[in-house]
């Protein structure tokens, strides 16, 4: 799937006016389009976004802040969408946030603008800490939740810091996908990783002998 195939995420938080999808939508392409085109991050500034996307520069500064805010949200148009998590358990909730990772890990690699547009991104620092803030730390703190949840319900050790074993946890997948780009993302690996990591994180009491 290409940025242009792909569609805004819902949740942003409004500003302004109701906001338009279709409007949206065009200001997205209509920087999809320049990136296609080959100009550098650095160099599209909200007065070339709007006449590209045929809007006015109020219209897209009604919507986002910046464009470091934008630039997020067409990252996130390209990327697999938020899970819905089963609840049925913490394995099967972090299989699901792994898998995911999994899915993005292919979608990366499988589209050359995306993988520029990410390069890119971490070389500018506003950029780089608008993601981190809109979309990495969101999701940090749904792992953080489920795995207090393990803790709390018994399925998980209590010993280990839930900042480490959110990275015991993800961090291997992030490896395969970002860090290992000449590494396997096959199915399944989602299920294999959290089986793997679990099976030393159970507490000791409920370990079969």
């Amino acid at each position: 799937m290409s940025l242009a195939d792909s569609h805004p995420r819902p949740g942003s938080p409004g500003r302004g006016r109701p906001r338009s999808e279709a409007v949206e939508r065009s200001i997205i392409e209509g920087v999809i389009r320049l990136l296609e085109e080959g100009v550098p991050l650095a160099e599209l500034s909200i007065e070339r976004i709007a006449r590209t996307a045929g809007v006015g520069k109020a219209t897209i500064y009604r919507r986002w802040n910046g464009k470091e805010e934008l630039f997020v949200d067409v990252v996130r148009a390209a990327e697999p969408p938020d899970p819905e998590l089963p609840g049925t358990s913490v394995r099967d909730d972090l299989v699901t946030l792994l898998e995911q990772l999994r899915q993005r890990g292919l979608m990366t690699r499988s589209s050359v603008l995306m993988h520029n547009v990410i390069a890119q991104m971490k070389s500018s620092p506003k950029i780089w800490d608008a993601y981190h803030s809109i979309v990495v730390e969101p999701r940090r703190r749904t792992q953080h939740a489920i795995l207090r949840r393990g803790q709390e319900g018994g399925e998980l050790r209590t010993d280990i810091d839930v900042d480490v074993l959110n990275d015991m946890i993800f961090g291997p997948m992030l490896v395969r996908a970002v860090m290992r780009p000449d590494a396997d993302l096959p199915e399944g690996l989602s299920e294999q990783m959290v089986d793997a990591v679990l099976e030393g994180l159970r507490p000791v009491s409920s370990r079969t002998p």
